[in-house]
């Protein structure tokens, strides 16, 4: 495994079997993820992007083992984390932390601010009370909430702010990878500025490692070092930042770039409308996912799975491409 390499993900799936009811035909399961692998190096950002119910947040939760992957690998700074016991997953978590995309609901409110962010530290019991009350200073501090603060409740929080306590429980236990689920989605658009350009600064001072999960492709630009792309299941596209936006290759990446609203009304926009519903992840199409929605797609796209390959580009990482045509 490369030195630089801290998460590996190699052909992961996480299909979802429905419970069969009596005298009725079993359903086939619902490939959420189907097939996927990616890595995230030391201190870069990878993006996680493509529409609602592409596998995004599954993909995401299944790293974490938050929910159990149906194959597939998993490796953090070498480490397989799939096939771990309760116990043994639980100490890898002080590397491995998460940011939810709804600050309020993954907050309790029956604990205070400061009970919240020191929580991590008590459970691995890293410190004593003095130590942790020291600790929690420092995170709030860092997050850019104020020392009395932590005497306050979730509900006495802005949205914004809860997002940063939220940040600051992820901190507690110097993790090398934060999943960020959606983090700022749920916010007003000056809060989400803010909070984006937080965890940026916390990555240059701290060298952690994010898997960025969203939707929100102007929040991506700014943000990210690397972005994947995913249709029904599967990661369509990998490249970095600027050859991804510059230079899409994927028909779908395409269509999902010019669906971003251009800021000067006098720019000409060049709009691709995207045909058709989604195929159901519980019968995907055979051959290339995209091939009922996309305009370049050909009998080959039906019967054969396009595999990601990499294709000339000038980007250092590359550029990965799942299209028999591209």
């Amino acid at each position: 495994m490369n030195a630089d390499v801290l998460l590996k993900v190699e052909q992961l799936r996480k299909h979802y079997v429905s419970p069969q009811r009596w005298l009725s035909k079993p359903k086939p399961p619902v490939q959420a993820v189907d097939d996927v692998s990616f890595t995230v190096a030391r201190g870069e950002t990878l993006a996680l992007v493509g529409e609602s119910g592409c596998g995004k947040t599954t993909t995401a939760k299944s790293v974490m083992r938050l929910v159990e992957p149906t194959s597939g690998s998993v490796k953090l700074d070498g480490e397989e984390l799939v096939g771990l016991s309760p116990g043994e997953m639980r100490l890898r978590r002080r590397e491995l932390q998460i940011i939810f995309q709804d600050p309020y609901a993954s907050l309790n409110p029956r604990l205070s601010a400061g009970d919240i962010v020191a929580e991590p530290l008590k459970n691995f019991g890293m410190r004593s009370g003095a130590e942790r009350r020291e600790r929690v200073q420092w995170l709030f501090a860092k997050v850019g909430l104020r020392p009395e603060a932590a005497k306050k409740y979730p509900h006495e929080f802005s949205g914004g702010q809860r997002q940063r306590l939220g940040i600051a429980r992820a901190l507690a236990l110097n993790p090398k990878l934060i999943v960020c689920d959606e983090p700022v989605s749920a916010l007003d658009v000056s809060v989400q500025a803010q909070v984006v350009n937080l965890l940026m600064d916390l990555q240059a001072e701290l060298g952690i490692a994010y898997l960025f999960v969203a939707h929100d492709l102007a929040v991506v630009r700014h943000i990210s070092h690397r972005v994947a792309v995913m249709y029904l299941g599967r990661i369509v596209e990998v490249a970095d930042r600027d050859t991804l936006f510059s230079a899409p290759r994927h028909p779908y990446t395409e269509i999902l770039l010019s669906a971003v609203p251009v800021p000067n009304p006098r720019t000409p926009a060049r709009r691709i409308l995207l045909q058709g519903d989604p195929p159901s992840p519980a019968n995907p199409p055979s051959g290339c996912r995209f091939h009922t929605r996309c305009p370049l797609a050909q009998a080959v796209c039906k019967e054969q799975t396009p595999a990601l390959t990499e294709r000339p580009s000038g980007s250092v990482g590359g550029q990965w491409v799942a299209c028999h045509f591209r």
